[in-house]
């Protein structure tokens, strides 16, 4: 039987995914007392990456759909290190990387599609700090990378 999260997922139409394995000399997830700390997920949908630079080629939605992709992908570490979703107690910081633009001004906006996700899924649970930071590249050229603290029971 499913829990809680896991029933808001399937009313969302979220599937998660397996966590993906780490592609350099890192490990996916660490635990510290009841914190466990995410490393970078980066926009990745069905094995394949979503690229793009906003400002460039992307616009604030296609960057807010790579930046949901990397929460789905949080999750998927957090059911993988943890087991149960219910287990979350407070998704407490997110460090966002945006590939921006010299220009490109509106990593906020961009990161909300992570943002977002989290509190329809979590609730309450799911409002967390968080830094938005233009940056001029990222792995595989993905849009967007995004790494996690997250308090558990």
């Amino acid at each position: 039987m499913s829990g809680t999260v896991e029933s808001k997922l399937a009313s969302l139409g979220i599937s998660v995914p397996a966590a993906t394995a780490p592609v350099a000399n890192y490990v996916p997830t660490v635990i510290s007392g009841n914190q466990l700390w995410i490393s970078g997920q980066v926009a990745l949908a069905d094995g394949k990456p979503i690229t793009g630079k906003l400002g460039v080629d992307a616009d604030v939605e296609a960057g807010k759909a790579a930046a949901r992709q990397c929460a789905i992908n949080i999750i998927a570490q957090i059911k993988a290190a943890l087991g149960d979703l219910d287990r979350v107690k407070r998704v407490v910081k997110l460090n966002a990387f945006v590939n921006s633009a010299p220009d490109f001004v509106d990593q906020p906006k961009v990161v909300n599609g992570a943002s977002d996700l989290f509190v329809e899924v979590f609730g309450d649970a799911g409002r967390h700090a968080r830094s938005a930071v233009g940056v001029a590249a990222l792995p595989m050229g993905v849009a967007v990378e995004i790494d996690a603290v997250i308090e558990f029971a």
